[in-house]
């Protein structure tokens, strides 16, 4: 059984589509030439397929512990409970992915989000919300390594590595060290250009290339 949405099929696809698109179209293409034995992992897909994530979230959880051993269904799982918001517990799930199958790239990818997502909680301390952010960019980091021609992997990587200045910048707080939000500004600065080397028509990029200067010159 082959139900992957990540690796190889999706590395061929091109750059800038988004990563709902290229999930869905490649469980399409792959779900309309073969079934899955476990009836709830086909409610799943088709609930997936439909858009409809948390009865694929319910579906795909009954399908466990049964099939918690497939990279594939664990990864269908994750994406689930992901586009439901469930961040916690998709970041679990897409970290069951990694440990099944090390070159998921893509299972990186989402579980990277979603810890990025549980950093902006508010109620967070700042020494977990580092801890969390320091987690996303050793993710991005490995799916980089996986597949380094990946644009959105170097953008997100700049996100965190922003965050991660913004939080370490922060004069008053226990988690301050001004060279440490210098160094995390300037590799946010170098993954931005990396973005532009891809296309230096983005005005986006070029924008939170500016602000991430700007950042790290004010430090105090």
């Amino acid at each position: 059984m082959n139900i992957k949405i990540g690796n190889k099929q999706l590395r061929s696809l091109k750059l800038g589509m988004s990563a709902l698109a290229l999930a869905l179209m490649t469980l399409t293409a792959q779900a309309q030439q073969q079934e899955h034995s476990n009836p709830n992992v086909r409610l799943g897909q088709k609930a997936l397929l439909d858009g409809d994530f948390k009865a694929a979230v319910t579906h795909l959880e009954k399908a466990m512990p049964t099939e918690s051993k497939d990279p594939d269904v664990m990864y269908l799982l994750g994406y689930s409970q992901f586009q439901s918001g469930d961040f916690q517990k998709a970041a679990s799930s897409f970290g069951k992915v990694v440990a099944l199958d090390v070159k998921n790239a893509n299972a990186y990818y989402y579980k990277a989000k979603a810890n990025n997502a549980l950093a902006e909680n508010s109620k967070l301390s700042n020494a977990k919300k580092e801890e969390l952010l320091q987690s996303v960019l050793a993710d991005y980091t490995k799916a980089i390594a996986i597949n380094a021609n990946d644009a959105k992997l170097y953008q997100n990587r700049a996100v965190a590595y922003r965050d991660l200045g913004i939080l370490k910048g922060t004069t008053g707080t226990e988690n301050y060290n001004k060279a440490e939000a210098t160094a995390a500004y300037n590799k946010a600065i170098a993954d931005y250009e990396k973005v532009l080397s891809y296309d230096a028509a983005r005005k986006d990029i070029q924008t939170e290339l500016k602000k991430a200067k700007v950042y790290r010159d004010n430090l105090k």
